[in-house]
């Protein structure tokens, strides 16, 4: 029997207009995988607004409970991937048409935001 995952929009937005989203969905209980799907709208978007997203989505609870991050994001989208790269660990990209499709492991106990480890008291 397949076990079914559980999905979560994120989003990002500049004053009242959403400029980045994922989807993200995890396998049921910890240690999985979480598949998530960035992408931003069409046009200019304000630098530093697609490394939120991939913060926002990398914060998310279940995706911390998890343990490998399979990413697809626009090809080109080299601040998604710059900040990808600076929160996961082993990371690798393969093209997949007009989408980079990103391999990862999440490191266990960050700090949210940060890709530092968490402080101690």
């Amino acid at each position: 029997m397949t076990s079914h995952g559980k999905g979560r929009r994120v989003e990002v937005t500049d004053g009242e207009q959403t400029v980045a989203a994922a989807e993200v969905t995890t396998s049921q209980g910890s240690g999985g995988t979480v598949r998530a799907s960035l992408h931003a709208i069409s046009g200019h978007v304000a630098p530093g607004h697609r490394g939120r997203l991939v913060d926002a989505v990398m914060d998310l609870p279940e995706v911390q409970d998890s343990e490998h991050l399979s990413a697809a994001i626009p090809l080109g989208d080299s601040e998604s991937l710059q900040r990808l790269r600076e929160r996961a660990q082993d990371v690798t990209t393969r093209p997949a048409g007009s989408t980079a499709m990103v391999e990862a492991e999440v490191p266990p106990g960050r700090e949210p935001g940060s890709g530092r480890e968490p402080r101690r008291p």
